[in-house]
């Protein structure tokens, strides 16, 4: 099996781009990428398109991926259009990753992105309703309620104002983890005020603003142990990346130096396990697959891009990945030892709580920042010495877990 390259990678800033659409933020990415890669677009030979909103927003269903794409002179070749929620992006770039597997072709492209912003308040927050069984969302919600029945929310805890019902979801798997590890709350608010400290130096960031743990705990509530800077914005953007066989990375010439190498790309979906049975979690077998395809052990990571839509995600994803020993996330949280500096920096980019969390992009912009490490062009945020890097992306959810997961593992060439 040919080795696969990432040779190129774009990202626009997330945040709001209230003057630009899907397309344009497609464009913007793309371009970079290429240009980042040294590729002509007319080697490309095959498209993976991520997006989850635009049919909800603009009414641009069934072929979003081909209305973005086709007008940058990307046409005649195979393009593929991926909704998988929040993991939509990592969808396209495992597809990408196979179809260079199988021989089909020797150059392609993976791209995400969205256009999440509006006017209409309502319309932002109902696009999340769909990325969970809408049959049975009662049932859903007793089944979550259960998980935390233990920890009871203190009163005034709650936002009276409308939020993601993702953020109930995440409450109830933290108070959860409350319950089995005792995670505090200051813990959950010393992975926000790290994410937030990490996102100063990211100017691709949504938020680059510090705040300490005090400040944190002080903010608005959302749902208990929430607080409103422990969980990710709204968010637009977009993010593309390049990809390449071993044989097109010396037939076209392209920089091996800057070159980062696949090690895996596995796609897991979730399975009816029973709520207590860790073990046997989407993440977690997801992560044992990729770690076996890479051939490393996960003492060998160096930095992690997880899927923080809440702080509570970023300790559930470092359990899941067992990154260290079960138990220990808030804890090293607390002490900074996944803070750049630390022993296993997480989220230096600033995570999806400040960084962003345009979801049909998110998981290529958790590539991006991986591969920005590993050829090391992070500047302030940079982990000195990266050799391996992880990325954990989840989409939607199915009874108690994420309904789709992505673990990337990936090394400089």
């Amino acid at each position: 099996m040919e080795n696969i390259y990432i040779i190129g990678a774009g990202m626009t800033p997330f945040g709001r781009h209230m003057d630009k659409s899907v397309k344009q933020l497609t464009a913007w990415a793309v371009e970079d990428a290429l240009k980042d890669a040294g590729c002509d677009r007319k080697r490309v030979q095959a498209a993976f398109f991520g997006n989850t909103t635009q049919g909800h927003f603009d009414g641009q269903h069934m072929i979003r991926g081909h209305v973005a794409l086709l007008p940058l002179g990307l046409d005649g070749i195979p393009i593929y259009n991926l909704e998988g929620a929040c993991a939509s992006s990592s969808s396209g770039f495992n597809l990408a990753v196979n179809q260079l597997r199988a021989g089909a072709a020797d150059v392609v492209l993976a791209v995400g992105a969205e256009k999440m912003y509006s006017k209409d308040k309502a319309k932002m927050f109902s696009c999340f309703e769909s990325a969970w069984d809408i049959e049975t969302t009662a049932d859903n919600q007793a089944l979550l309620m259960e998980l935390g029945k233990d920890i009871v929310p203190p009163e005034g805890s709650q936002s009276d104002k409308p939020y993601s019902p993702f953020m109930d979801v995440y409450a109830a798997l933290g108070r959860n983890l409350m319950s089995r590890f005792g995670i505090t709350q200051r813990q959950v608010a010393a992975v926000a005020s790290k994410n937030h400290g990490h996102s100063v130096h990211n100017e691709r960031s949504q938020y680059r603003m510090p705040m300490s743990v005090e400040e944190i705990l002080a903010a608005p509530p959302i749902t208990y142990p929430l607080t409103l800077p422990m969980c990710s914005p709204i968010s637009d953007g977009a993010a593309a990346m390049v990809l390449c066989t071993e044989t097109a990375l010396k037939k076209y010439g392209f920089d091996r130096s800057r070159a980062v190498k696949v090690m895996a790309s596995v796609m897991r979906s979730a399975s009816a396990r029973a709520a207590d049975d860790h073990e046997n979690g989407c993440t977690r077998l997801a992560a044992k697959q990729a770690f076996e395809q890479a051939g490393i052990a996960p003492s060998e990571i160096n930095v992690a891009e997880v899927h923080d839509a809440t702080a509570i995600g970023e300790l559930l994803a470092f359990e899941a990945l067992g990154l260290r020993e079960p138990g220990m996330s808030g804890i090293l949280a607390e002490r900074g030892e996944t803070t750049v500096g630390g022993s296993i920096p997480v989220n230096p980019s600033g995570g999806l709580e400040s960084k962003g969390h345009p979801i049909g992009a998110t998981g290529l912009g958790q590539v991006f920042e991986l591969v920005s490490q590993l050829r090391g062009e992070c500047g302030p945020r940079q982990v000195e010495g990266a050799r391996f890097a992880i990325q954990g992306n989840g989409g939607g959810l199915w009874r108690v877990e994420e309904a789709t997961e992505h673990i990337g593992i990936f090394t400089r060439a």
